[in-house]
């Protein structure tokens, strides 16, 4: 029976040792390197006889992060798979580890089924989602829809005014600058933060800068 190649890539000593002797256990798997950071773990890729076909990466390691390595490996070796094997539940992160070509995502406090379910997915059919990824992905997509909806309502006047709300000047300022007067811009600004559903100014560069608006 072909046995598939892991590595584990952790600075956790005691959750990279579990995990490595959990695996040797299955004869379906096999772990051929163990590296506490991504940049040991590149090094050692060129120095291995048998490149892994998974890996499991943690996110938070020194001198390299598990989504700078991830983004290494989508570039110089995108026939080896990442799942990331993290703590972290936050959506930002798990788009960003995604985004760099991860094919999985699982947290540590996973079933050893789920991680074994996970690699052999990952190994046959390129990714694997659990329904707490698919959730936070859904999320995403729907905010990322929203967004896109309010953003396609501006007007491009609107959109000035808030590149123009970005700085330190004064609304009586802006409206010197568009050449409009004070009562126009006040109907901008509440044009503006009804169609975003902000209060205040702040929460309008917030949006701005979150969008590239300015």
């Amino acid at each position: 029976m072909k046995t598939i190649p892991i590595a584990i890539v952790d600075d956790h000593t005691l959750m990279s040792k579990a995990l490595e002797n959990m695996i040797a256990e299955n004869p379906k798997y096999r772990v051929v390197m163990n590296q506490p950071n991504g940049e040991d773990f590149i090094n050692g890729l060129e120095k291995t006889s048998e490149l892994p076909a998974v890996v499991l990466m943690d996110i938070n390691m020194p001198y390299k992060n598990g989504i700078e390595t991830t983004e290494w490996l989508t570039e110089h070796h995108p026939e080896i798979k990442v799942i990331a094997l993290t703590m972290e539940d936050d959506e930002k992160v798990l788009i960003r580890m995604l985004k760099a070509g991860a094919k999985g995502y699982l947290l540590k406090d996973m079933q050893p089924s789920i991680l074994f379910q996970a690699i052999d997915t990952v190994f046959e059919k390129g990714s694997f989602y659990t329904d707490f990824v698919a959730q936070k992905l859904l999320k995403v997509q729907t905010e990322d829809a929203k967004n896109a909806s309010l953003l396609s309502d501006l007007k491009e006047r609107e959109k000035e005014f808030i590149i123009f709300a970005c700085s330190e000047l004064t609304y009586k300022e802006i409206a010197d600058k568009m050449c409009l007067s004070p009562k126009t811009i006040d109907g901008y600004r509440d044009s503006v933060f009804v169609k975003l559903e902000i209060k205040n100014r702040v929460g309008l560069v917030l949006f701005a800068l979150k969008h590239n608006l300015c």
